[in-house]
């Protein structure tokens, strides 16, 4: 065996590709199997949900029934929000205009860990309704040109509003060097590096975000301007998702008004894939839960959805989203609580739709249905409405916790339950994992078809190329290479780049190894790997769209390449050639995990040598910037197992971690 992995692939790589391949085992356009695999999936879980709707909206009562179903599977995604701390808030400065002031608002949500804030008040005495508005993706956040406007003219007629920097904008990016400059391309990179870590604990970053939201709300409570039986929210782009996220939450808001992002999670899924980290909550469509969910679940409350016909947003999306609406509302005896406002424009919160939005804020809480006109509106720098001392919280506040720190400190704080959930009987502990792992018991047969022969790198030993079947499933290319020695032991090889694993295996081979050799395309790996240009560069992760869709789906793809790994296994115990061998695996990058997970799945599997694998997930909370590590995500794992714990009990003799 090679003593120096590292070394050797380094000085091996470019000499032996063609493994890589002089011809696929599959011979049919593999890059898109994997993601076509999920969207069956998740069509099959949106199909369950569909049949739900249909007999919710039968009559009132099964639609009060659905609605309350909807808001227990929502606070079941979300998990449990972080503690709030107090909201120390602090004033930090005011601009005084004519007929409205802007205050500049510090505030904390979780233990220091502060938002900033405008808050635009009317002049003259209140009490008056008020406003959350919650920012898109655009750097300047609360400054941006739009959302100011927004501000403004919602004051100008009689509201407070309240305009949140979200996570990883503005005066709080997170993720920054000692001088407060960002270490990431932008917000939808930080805010996706972001969310894998929080996957790990349970959480995400639109949870990260709803805290924030919640909070915010709860410091509008606290202004004597208020009228707190009168709160709505808005938001635009990606502050429309926090809307939405937030319609289903929380009570206390009254009316609803998303621009420029509701959709259907199963039509963006399917056709574009993910958009970043602060929009994607796992499980959802395995909770059959859909976009327009989190809105039902605030019906009948007045609601506008703001929409640009040519927007990127699907509008076709939007449409269906906006029907089923319409039939909860209507089942609910109050369709005029319910409005769809579209502009022959793109994306974004126009005049036109900011001038909709009032005019729905004051039909409810004013009752004036009057169009409103906007006029010229003057807009200030970013500068001017910085609300805390240096323009960024990270360098402003000595003792900022931000998003990565307090995921590595809740990390520590699992320690404990992690240790006692590994003090369960074991058919107790691995009844868990699957569950985590999304897998099902199932009988089915595997199904093997030889397709031929077929060589491995630059020598001329020939492999049996064979495809391994199960029903419902991503079918598996192996290729098996027989020594002409009676072998002593199987050797399955994976890796998350094949090119490196075939340069062992053809270095193996001119060792004359007594071995059997399967070498193994997980899905998504080899020749299913999905195509780069579907993968947008700033997500961090040439497997974003399907590692998103897998978790979406409540099947992460750790636990997939899991299942391929034992379906291999199946295979060997089910060959008369090969059952009484021992069985060892060697998996190169993150592979090695799904491996280790087979190991404690099948104890028949006597070796496992992982090598450039992580050997704790704390690794990845520690090193947020590394790239393409959302295949290793687990939903919530580290609430009770760590990668140690699994090697120990797979068993340490068995185990090993190689540079």
């Amino acid at each position: 065996m090679i003593k120096n992995l590292a070394i050797f692939i380094f000085s091996q790589f470019f000499i032996c590709t063609a493994f890589a391949q002089k011809s696929n085992i599959l011979d049919w356009k593999t890059d898109v199997s994997l993601n076509t695999y999920l969207v069956q999936q998740m069509h099959s879980q949106y199909d369950a949900r569909r049949i739900a709707f249909n007999k919710a909206i039968t009559s009132k009562t099964n639609t009060i029934a659905y609605i309350q179903s909807v808001k227990q599977k929502i606070k079941t995604v979300l998990g449990t929000l972080p503690q709030k701390a107090s909201l120390n808030p602090q004033i930090t400065g005011a601009i005084q205009k004519s007929d409205y002031r802007i205050e500049k608002i510090v505030y904390q949500s979780f233990k220091n860990h502060h938002v900033t804030a405008n808050l635009y008040i009317p002049a003259g005495k209140g009490k008056f309704p008020a406003v959350l508005l919650f920012c898109g993706h655009e750097d300047l956040a609360k400054a941006t040109e739009s959302y100011q406007q927004t501000a403004i003219l919602f004051a100008k007629n009689g509201f407070v509003v309240f305009v949140i920097d979200p996570i990883s904008q503005s005066e709080r990016v997170q993720l920054t060097d000692e001088t407060g400059k960002t270490l990431t391309r932008g917000s939808t990179t930080e805010h996706t590096l972001l969310n894998l870590s929080s996957n790990f604990l349970g959480t995400s970053v639109a949870v990260y975000e709803l805290l924030d939201n919640v909070c915010g709300l709860d410091y509008l409570e606290t202004r004597p301007e208020i009228d707190k039986t009168k709160i709505g929210c808005i938001g635009n782009s990606g502050g429309a998702m926090q809307a939405i996220y937030f319609a289903g939450f929380d009570d206390r808001v009254k009316i609803i008004a998303p621009c420029s992002y509701l959709a259907s999670r199963e039509r963006t899924l399917e056709m574009t894939g993910a958009a970043d980290g602060c929009a994607q909550i796992p499980g959802e469509g395995s909770a059959h839960l859909e976009m327009s969910d989190y809105l039902i679940a605030a019906a009948p409350k007045p609601m506008l959805v703001l929409a640009g016909r040519y927007d990127f947003i699907d509008y076709t999306g939007t449409l269906q989203s906006v029907e089923e609406l319409k039939k909860v509302y209507k089942s609910l005896a109050s369709p005029e609580k319910l409005s769809l406002f579209t502009y022959d424009d793109g994306h974004g919160i126009s005049k036109p739709k900011r001038e909709a939005a009032v005019q729905w804020f004051r039909k409810w809480f004013y009752n004036d249905a009057k169009p409103i006109q906007e006029g010229n509106l003057e807009t200030l720098t970013d500068k001017d409405l910085f609300a805390s001392a240096k323009g960024k919280v990270n360098t402003s506040y000595s003792d900022e916790v931000t998003i990565a720190q307090r995921n590595i400190q809740l990390f520590k704080e699992k320690a404990e339950q992690r240790k006692l959930f590994g003090q369960q009987p074991i058919d107790q502990i691995r009844k868990k994992i699957k569950e985590l792992l999304g897998i099902t018991s199932t009988s089915e047969k595997i199904e093997v078809e030889k397709v031929g022969k077929g060589k491995i790198g630059h020598f001329d030993t020939e492999f049996d190329k064979i495809i391994l079947r199960k029903k419902n499933e991503v079918p598996l290319p192996i290729r098996i290479y027989y020594p002409s020695a009676k072998a002593k032991k199987i050797v399955i090889w994976i890796s998350d780049d094949t090119k490196k694993r075939d340069s062992i295996i053809s270095q193996s081979l001119s060792e004359k190894s007594e071995e059997i050799i399967i070498a193994v395309d997980l899905r998504g790996t080899g020749e299913t790997t999905d195509k780069p240009e579907l993968n947008d560069p700033k997500y961090f992760n040439k497997e974003y769209r399907n590692a998103i869709l897998a978790l979406h789906i409540g099947k992460p793809l750790l636990g997939q390449r899991m299942q391929d790994v034992l379906t291999v296994t199946e295979f060997i115990n089910s060959n008369l050639e090969l059952n009484e061998l021992p069985i060892e695996i060697n998996a190169i990058g993150l592979v090695g995990l799904p491996a280790l997970h087979a190991g404690f799945f099948n104890p028949k599997i006597a070796k496992i040598n992982l090598y450039q694998c992580i050997s704790t997930y704390q690794d990845i909370l520690n090193q947020l910037l590394t790239k393409d590590r959302y295949g290793a995500v687990i939903n919530n794992v580290l609430s009770y197992y760590d990668i140690p714990n699994l090697a120990d009990w797979v068993g340490a003799e068995k185990v090993k971690f190689n540079p």
